[in-house]
């Protein structure tokens, strides 16, 4: 064999292993994103069980809150508020300013979902009802499911981005646009706390 033929061998080689180590780290950014994307998903299950549970819960307590309307309206436009926040964020799971959004909703959903149920301890007759204790079973169990899917999405979001931030992915991601993705994070510490359900 001549010189100029291994010459061309070798670099006929080198070229296809630096095609397959590029489509290599390409797919591992697509798997991983779509992994985060799929988490996501999960909290959007939980997230609209959780919804649908808020109107029932409140229909419950109309009739008992007959005086405490306001609180009870609060809750609903809070309901539809984080529900059009999850809608934008489930269009495109990842996007900084649509989890910062949910995030807001979600934190202020909790907050009157919280004044609600204080509220509702005043009221025993609503407390022994059993509708209204079996919704806050299921509400109960919603927000651990909420909380689990959540610190999933959080850990898929971590694993792509870290992914995506070292070299050489980093050249990768930037030549074909895999942005970064945002946490799921709750911002203020009275929104850290999850809604207290209590009818003991």
């Amino acid at each position: 064999m001549n010189t100029s033929l291994i010459v061309l061998i070798v670099l006929v080689a080198l070229v296809l292993f630096a095609a397959f180590f590029i489509v290599g780290l390409y797919n591992k950014l697509v798997a991983l994103r779509n992994r985060f994307k799929n988490a996501y998903a999960q909290i959007d299950v939980q997230l609209k069980r959780r919804y649908d549970l808020i109107p029932n819960l409140v229909e419950t307590a109309k009739g008992y809150l007959k005086h405490e309307r306001g609180t009870l309206e609060a809750v609903i436009a809070a309901r539809n508020a984080a529900a059009s926040a999850n809608a934008g964020a489930a269009a495109n799971p990842g996007d900084p300013a649509a989890m910062k959004q949910l995030a807001s909703a979600e934190g202020a959903l909790t907050g009157t979902l919280g004044r609600l149920f204080a509220l509702s301890e005043a009221y025993p007759d609503l407390k022994a009802n059993t509708t209204m204790l079996s919704l806050m079973e299921e509400l109960t169990s919603t927000e651990n499911k909420v909380a689990f899917s959540r610190q999933a999405y959080n850990d898929s979001v971590m694993a792509y981005n870290t992914q995506r931030e070292v070299f050489p992915s980093s050249v990768i991601a930037s030549t074909f646009h895999f942005t970064a993705a945002e946490l799921f994070v709750i911002e203020k510490a009275e929104e850290r706390e999850a809604t207290k359900v209590s009818f003991t």
